[in-house]
């Protein structure tokens, strides 16, 4: 399996397995979102994955502006709206993938 497909694939993997704990919650609870924080931060566990989270998530959005920027690629706001609305398990193998396509498209125009 090559890079790209390996990338897309994990996409998937990092839409499906989260929204498979969210889709149900929000139908239980709707989208209340002071209990969805309540029960993020409801003990250290939880709070220590959420604040890894958000930091990751700053951090990609950081990486995505810089590096995105760096090799003039184009999109750049759907890795950024993916880390905003699933997370860093689909924002960052999408960028990984638009990364990836672009330096495969600068190799095969440099011949």
């Amino acid at each position: 399996m090559n890079r790209k497909m390996l990338y897309l694939f994990l996409c998937l993997l990092g839409f499906a397995l989260p929204y498979s704990q969210f889709v149900p919650w929000v139908i239980e609870h709707g989208l209340d979102m002071r209990l969805f924080f309540h029960q993020l931060f409801a003990n250290r566990i939880g709070g220590f994955f959420g604040m890894d989270v958000f930091v990751s998530a700053v951090a990609l959005i950081g990486f995505v502006r810089n590096e995105g920027g760096r090799l003039k690629m184009d999109r750049l706001w759907l890795p950024i709206a993916s880390v905003l609305l699933v997370g860093v398990s689909l924002g960052l193998p999408l960028f990984l993938y638009l990364r990836e396509r672009e330096l495969e498209r600068r190799a095969s125009a440099s011949f």
